[in-house]
């Protein structure tokens, strides 16, 4: 049977659900982020369309937007609010298909092609039950797999229903900036340039002879056969968390290991808390320290054995930490346990 997969996307749904408190805001544009104060540090968790046609994106400074549009309205994150709205939709998306993988608070895949109705009316019928519920507006792409849902998604936002099949891939496709497939970040395309590749087309008509003189062999392939619109991923009902972190980006750089050595016990009280509520036990310590010209540097350490209790964990980290140039000015900092496996000796971890 040929595969049908569904992308639903909210469109800016943090500042969708802010709106939905603050609706004397509509129209303006507004930029969530951070504690919402672009005077301190923090980065773009999402814009309004309005705040984005000044060049605001996710990811971006919070200084950098405010001086791209000083008139925007900031809002700090309100997860909470984002979580309750994020259940909803997803119980709606699970009266849809119970083959869902979500890969966030506002996206997530439906493997739908068990269904005997057309995909285009179960997006658009989907696309109203959740506007009519919560008032939202979400963007839905069909595809024939991942790669090509996820990019019909896009291309008509805000409240698009896109169909993209195979036969579509050189004239809707091709002509798309390289950034657009999965898996091409910031370092792949600047590879990529080098080759003079800037659209799926150019990958796409790009030999792998040529490809492999930049990239590994398998990346190489992967890259190409994305560029032809070839995507074999499966929709994962059943996600594996891999780690549990946490990050926190200083107010003003840090110089002291005495305070980075709290900070970073407190941190893994915190994480260690959300490990023991899910009856998980970790093998692996990471620290990750970002200094003030932005290089970032991580240390790993892998224990015998995985683990719940504390203090080996506690140790771990505190030589994670020491490994790393603590003489210089830090801007972030992040602990992270991973490799993850239950306790066979508890019950099933809540979801």
């Amino acid at each position: 049977m040929p595969r049908v997969i569904m992308h639903v996307d909210m469109d800016a749904f943090f500042a969708a659900v802010e709106l939905q408190k603050r609706p004397d805001l509509a129209g303006q544009p507004l930029v969530v982020g951070g504690r919402g104060d672009p005077s301190q540090r923090g980065v773009v968790s999402t814009a309004t369309y309005e705040a984005r046609v000044f060049g605001i994106h996710s990811g971006m400074p919070l200084r950098t937007a405010a001086r791209l549009c000083p008139e925007a309205v900031f809002l700090p994150v309100d997860f909470a609010a984002y979580r309750a709205a994020s259940e909803r939709i997803h119980a709606r998306l699970r009266a849809v298909s119970e083959r869902m993988q979500s890969v966030g608070l506002d996206e997530a895949y439906l493997d739908i092609s068990h269904r005997p109705e057309d995909a285009m009316a179960i997006g658009a019928e989907l696309k109203r039950v959740i506007h009519a519920e919560t008032g939202l507006v979400a963007s839905v792409g069909v595809g024939p797999n991942r790669l090509l849902a996820k990019i019909a998604s896009d291309l008509e936002k805000p409240d698009g229903l896109t169909r993209l099949t195979t036969e579509d891939v050189p004239h809707r496709v091709w002509p798309l900036p390289v950034r657009t497939l999965h898996g091409v970040g910031p370092r792949t395309a600047e590879r990529l340039a080098t080759l003079g590749i800037d659209t799926i087309g150019d990958l796409a008509a790009m030999t792998l002879a040529r490809l492999e003189t930049v990239f590994s062999p398998r990346h190489a392939r992967s890259l190409h056969r994305a560029a032809h619109g070839e995507d074999e991923r499966p929709v994962e009902t059943e996600r594996v968390r891999k780690s549990i972190g946490r990050e926190r980006t200083f107010q003003q750089d840090c110089r002291s290991s005495g305070r980075l050595d709290f900070e970073a016990r407190r941190m893994l009280d915190d994480v260690h808390g959300r490990l023991a509520s899910r009856y998980l036990k970790a093998r692996t310590v990471t620290v990750k320290l970002r200094y003030r010209d932005f290089t970032t540097h991580t240390r790993s350490l892998s224990l015998s054995q995985p683990t719940d209790a504390i203090e080996p964990l506690a140790e771990a980290v505190q030589q994670c930490l020491f490994a790393h140039q603590l003489h210089r000015a830090v801007r972030l900092l992040g602990v992270q346990l991973s490799g993850l496996t239950s306790d066979p000796d508890q019950p099933e971890p809540p979801q």
